[in-house]
């Protein structure tokens, strides 16, 4: 029985070969790690700002709802509120300008036996803005008509 270990010619061509497949391997995980976090937190800052967007709109929204419930409506002097706390999230603030457009004649379609002739709708317009953290802004714009005694 003979028993010959050789450790010669075989062995030493893969000496070290270990090591450097190792280390390319970790250079390799250690990109993937790099480049997801670098994308998560890419992730994290564009649903930050969409939030605050969205915190925008709903101050420009409170603005709108503001200015048609609580306003005096006058056809010469436009209504301006400067900015204010949002009531529902004081980080945001928000701000509108109501204006009286024009009127017209309430149109021969609208008249009926129960309304009468005589009435004029008046056109007003909010220009609303909110605003939130991070330079977020956000405008709307909403007309309404109101009927009202005028005209003929």
């Amino acid at each position: 029985m003979n028993k010959h270990i050789t450790s010669g010619a075989i062995g030493s061509r893969q000496h070290g070969a270990a090591l450097v497949v190792g280390l390319i391997l970790l250079l390799v995980l250690t990109i993937l790690a790099v480049s997801g976090v670098i994308t998560s937190t890419l992730e994290l800052r564009m649903v930050g700002n969409t939030q605050l967007q969205e915190r925008a709109f709903q101050a420009a929204e409170v603005a709108i709802e503001d200015a048609l419930a609580n306003s005096l409506l006058s056809t010469s002097v436009p209504v301006l509120q400067p900015a204010i706390p949002n009531p529902d999230s004081p980080d945001d603030q928000y701000s509108f300008a109501l204006g009286f457009v024009g009127a017209a004649p309430l149109g021969s379609g609208m008249t009926g036996y129960s309304i009468g002739a005589g009435f004029t709708t008046y056109h007003f317009q909010v220009d609303a803005t909110g605003t939130a953290p991070g330079n977020a802004m956000a405008q709307h714009v909403q007309s309404f008509y109101i009927i009202g005694p005028g005209g003929t």
